[in-house]
């Protein structure tokens, strides 16, 4: 038999997290992240990672793994939350999966595609025409090619852009033919997929309070702190919503007013994003995380025990 995993996916601000720490403790489940942002240490009040009382309560693991500055990707991601899943369910606890990196998810329940290697020549041809005419000019270039990499790649995400536009250069085929010939279809788990949605209006009133809060419980001084260990603005992380808005404050480009508005369009764009992938999956079993606790809690516990 497959170790069973529940997976409680949905896009950012909808209330993964909470509905986890409900859940968690009802059918003795620990925790393992799948937000690409909480890996990286020091990041935590603009990645909205679980307080240290809620890690206390529920054990979590994928928190904290990596400093900003080091690689972390789909693959080192599966590997370490297989590990995780092995070590929770030899110790007889049971396993919930939280995040809404999508990416990460299908890497766990799929497995990843191999694809062509790396070009080191290609790459660095990359990076200069980025530093010359800028990283939007490569994203549409992309998009020409691709069309549908709109849904799963940010303008932003540096690594991706230039690895999709690396294996199309390197093979003359997108990067999404690839994936659909693998169809990530390495079925490791048996398992359960919990989606979390809510109006559109409501989910964009949280995003907005959310981002809010954010700034004021100091995001702005979570920034200048990350600066003063040495960390630069151009990192990977540092690149994603709310941080990067912060750094633009610090940097003197933008008034914190026109900051934190443009941080809460790009989260609800961020959760745009989310949804649209999460929506190709039939698989997922759709509620709302408040109205509807106690049918997901029921619907856990008949899969789990």
């Amino acid at each position: 038999m497959k170790p069973k995993i529940v997976i409680v996916l949905g896009p950012t601000a909808v209330g993964k997290t909470e509905l986890a720490l409900a859940v968690a403790p009802k059918v003795n489940a620990e925790i393992v992240n799948a937000d690409s942002q909480q890996v990286y240490r020091y990041l935590d009040i603009g990645t909205g990672k679980p307080s240290k009382p809620e890690r206390e309560r529920v054990r979590h693991h994928l928190i904290d793994v990596v400093n900003p500055d080091e690689d972390f990707n789909a693959a080192r991601y599966r590997q370490l939350a297989a590990a995780s899943i092995d070590e929770i369910h030899k110790r007889g606890a049971k396993v919930l999966v939280s995040g809404g990196t999508g990416l990460y998810l299908k890497a766990l329940t799929g497995g990843l595609f191999s694809g062509p290697g790396q070009d080191t020549e290609l790459r660095a041809n990359l990076e200069r025409e980025i530093a010359q005419i800028g990283l939007a000019a490569l994203y549409d270039r992309l998009i020409a090619i691709d069309p549908g990499a709109n849904t799963k790649i940010h303008p932003n995400d540096r690594q991706r852009i230039i690895r999709a536009l690396e294996v199309y250069q390197s093979t003359g085929r997108p990067l999404s033919e690839w994936q659909n010939e693998h169809r990530f279809q390495e079925e490791a788990f048996q398992v359960l997929k919990i989606g979390l949605a809510r109006a559109r209006a409501e989910l964009y009133d949280l995003i907005n309070r959310r981002s809010e809060s954010m700034i004021r419980a100091g995001l702005l001084d979570e920034v200048r702190g990350l600066m003063e260990r040495g960390y630069e603005l151009d990192l990977k992380p540092l690149r994603s919503v709310g941080y990067r808005q912060m750094g633009e404050v610090i940097e003197g480009i933008k008034g914190l007013p026109e900051a934190m508005a443009e941080m809460k369009q790009e989260t609800r764009r961020l959760a745009k994003r989310q949804l649209t992938w999460f929506r190709s999956d039939p698989e997922i079993r759709w509620f709302h995380p408040e109205k509807q606790e106690r049918e997901i809690g029921e619907l856990v516990q008949a899969f789990l025990l």
